[in-house]
Parts: C-alpha cells; sequence; structure tokens
C-alpha cells in the first residue's frame, strides 16, 4: 500500500493528538518527528525522568497509549496508521515509527473515540455500581484487539496484563489502556487506574504462565454530576496516566 502525502496542516494536527496523549508524572518525555513519509516517535532523554522511572516503563506506556491518539486522529483525515513498535537497544530512544496510509472516511465509532480523546470526565468520587457485564466485557475485547487481555474481577475491578514484560510489551499496554480509557467513556463508564502494580495476589487463578500484569483499573457507571458540584471538582483529560490510588 502506497505511503499517503500529509500537509502541514494534517501533520500539525497529528502532532497535537500526540501532544494530547497521556502523560506519566506530568511530562510529555516524547518527541514526534516527520521523517520520510513517517512519523517517529522519541524518547526525549533531556525531559525524560531516569529518577522516577528507572526502566523507562511509564515512558512506554505514556508513548504506547499517544499511539492510539495519533492513529485515530489520522482517521479523521481519512489515513490509515500502520504502527510498527520499533523499541531497539541499539536506537533506544526510537520507540516507534507510523506511515500513513490513504484509506475510507473514519467510521461513526473511529468519530466518537476521536472526539473522547479531547472529552474530560468526571473525577473520582462521582461513580456508583460496576458497569453492566457486557459493558466490561467489550472493554475486554477492545484491550485484546491491541495486544493485551483484560481481566475482570469482583466489584468493578480490572487487571492489564501483556505476554511478558519488554519494552514492546509496555507499549501494547499503554496502547490497550488508552483504547480502554476512550470507549469506556464513549460507553459512559469511568475509569481510574493505576499504572505502579506491585503484585496482584490471585492473578495466578485467572492469568497464563508468562503474563505479566501492567495496570489496574476500576471500572463503574457514571452518576449524573450536579452543575455546582462539576465547578468544585478538578477534571482531568481522558487517558492522563495519573495514580488512582484511593
Amino acid at each position: 500500500m502506497a505511503g499517503a502525502t500529509v500537509g502541514r496542516g494534517s501533520a500539525e494536527r497529528l502532532v497535537l493528538a500526540g501532544t494530547m496523549g497521556p502523560t506519566i508524572h506530568d511530562v510529555h518525555a516524547w518527541r514526534l518527528r516527520l521523517a520520510d513519509g513517517h512519523i517517529e516517535i522519541h524518547a526525549d532523554p533531556e525531559r525524560f525522568r531516569a529518577m522516577d522511572d528507572p526502566t523507562g516503563r511509564s515512558l512506554h506506556l505514556s508513548c504506547g497509549a499517544a499511539i492510539v491518539n495519533l492513529r485515530l486522529a489520522a482517521a479523521q483525515l481519512s489515513h490509515e496508521a500502520v504502527v510498527r513498535l520499533v523499541p531497539d537497544p541499539e536506537h533506544p530512544v526510537l520507540l516507534a515509527s507510523i506511515r500513513l496510509a490513504p484509506r475510507r472516511p473514519p467510521t461513526r465509532t473511529e468519530r466518537l473515540l476521536y472526539s473522547a480523546t479531547m472529552r474530560p470526565f468526571p473525577a473520582r468520587g462521582s461513580r456508583s455500581a460496576p458497569p453492566p457485564r457486557h459493558i466490561a466485557s467489550s472493554l475486554a475485547d477492545v484491550a485484546r484487539l491491541e495486544g493485551a487481555s483484560l481481566h475482570l474481577r469482583p466489584g468493578g475491578r480490572a487487571v492489564l496484563t501483556t505476554s511478558g514484560d519488554s519494552p514492546a510489551a509496555w507499549l501494547r499496554a499503554g496502547r490497550a489502556l488508552q483504547s480502554v480509557l476512550l470507549a469506556a467513556t464513549v460507553r459512559g463508564v469511568a475509569a481510574s487506574f493505576l499504572y505502579e502494580v506491585v503484585s496482584v495476589p490471585d492473578a495466578h487463578e485467572y492469568t497464563a504462565p508468562g503474563d505479566v500484569p501492567q495496570v489496574l483499573l476500576e471500572l463503574a457507571a457514571r452518576l449524573p454530576v450536579d452543575r455546582q458540584d462539576e465547578r468544585q471538582r478538578h477534571l482531568v483529560r481522558v487517558g492522563q496516566l495519573r495514580d488512582a490510588t484511593p
């Protein structure tokens, strides 16, 4: 499939989508670069806080999530984003390469998901019971399409896992996390999460050998938020990675 020519306006829109991606430690520790018809995602050593993220795991999670935003933005321009994950020990700052190819206009679902990347959602505390089982199961299907698994647990909790625990796995986990968050927003589900997973006591009961927990989530149906109460809440952008510890 031939690559698509991207004009300056379209390129700026795609770059903007990447900068709107989720962040960990409130730092966009990556840069987007146009190179030979590709968009490359590079880690930015000058902004990367090794003290906060010594292995680079959080950085890869963030970049993986940003890829989802870029893919959705490309769809709005009738481009298909062909993503190649390229974590390479010899080129440690190059994390992914995205080639744009011509395609049909975006679907309704892609338009809704793209809109969700710019939509704030109520902060923790405005939630009720866990979402219906069929909706939670649909979120597990979303994670599976990104190469990860979302295991539903009692009480609206879920565990996002990957096969292995490599930089490539972290990128997949970031893509799955962002896709789940956006899909949850479209389905009227609120989600909070904890990305610093230390251990999951019962993980062996529902995971296969080699599966590694990457993110813990809480899923719940939203409650209507009173206008005055809404003004008092701090609204955060969909997909913004933050510690969701109670």
